[in-house]
């Protein structure tokens, strides 16, 4: 990789990561809870539902956050969003049915119930990025939640991706750093966001557009190029950069 390119990419980096970040983007979500297991339970709801047009997924995050009052991981665990959110067909956003929101937010119950939080559940696991993402796409598809979760990592996983990212990553404006001792941040991987992939191809970092796992990884090397020690501070360089083009 040209140093020109590194050097323009650590420049991104530095000018995006920073608490304007968060307005636009579904990270900030996560920052208007307060506690440890509340921001966990948003953050993952809220990825869950960070794809297609964020003025039409926001609100529906917005309207979670509401009907639970802010105690989003109390709402899940006691089955309190039972009541909010009715088991039918109807849409609840775009691709997702109430119905699926209902599988989903059961399965999420059990594990809440079962473990403590999400945090626990992947604690000895996961060594690593990729088996984060594994143990969590396994778990929902187990139990008949594959519809809003991936079943596996065949895909690019990009909002596992992104969750684990809030979660992981310390020491940001942006993400939270709550599980930064169970997972090492050097292993997680790049999102692949239709901007970072756009972006990424324009930059000559990758030639393919497919989101698959492999491309995701690839990516995320050419990050670790640049970032030794945190390749995912290329995803804000990246996004950025693509929404600011966009």
């Amino acid at each position: 990789m040209e140093e020109a390119i590194k050097q323009r990419i650590r420049f991104l980096a530095e000018k995006y990561e920073t608490k304007d970040f968060l307005p636009s983007d579904p990270s900030s979500f996560m920052h208007k809870v307060s506690g440890e297991a509340n921001r966990e339970a948003t953050a993952f709801i809220a990825s869950c539902l960070s794809y297609g047009s964020r003025k039409q997924f926001f609100p529906k995050i917005q309207l979670i956050i509401d009907a639970a009052h802010g105690e989003v991981d109390r709402w899940v665990r006691s089955g309190e969003w039972r009541c909010d959110i009715p088991d039918s067909s109807e849409c609840y956003y775009r691709l997702y049915t109430c119905h699926d929101m209902h599988c989903m937010l059961a399965a999420y119950e059990l594990l809440l119930n079962s473990y403590g939080s999400m945090k626990e559940y992947v604690r000895g696991k996961a060594s690593d990025g990729l088996e984060a993402i594994s143990c969590i796409c396994s778990y929902f598809n187990g139990h008949h939640a594959n519809k809003i979760v991936p079943k596996n990592t065949s895909s690019a996983c990009k909002r596992v991706c992104m969750f684990l990212r809030w979660m992981v990553r310390d020491n940001s404006p942006v993400d939270l750093g709550l599980w930064s001792d169970i997972i090492d941040r050097r292993t997680l991987i790049m999102p692949l966001d239709t901007h970072v992939v756009q972006e990424a191809c324009k930059m000559g970092l990758m030639q393919s557009r497919t989101a698959s796992m492999p491309t995701a990884r690839r990516l995320t090397n050419c990050m670790l190029d640049i970032f030794p020690d945190d390749p995912l501070k290329g995803d804000f360089a990246l996004f950025g950069l693509g929404v600011d083009n966009g």
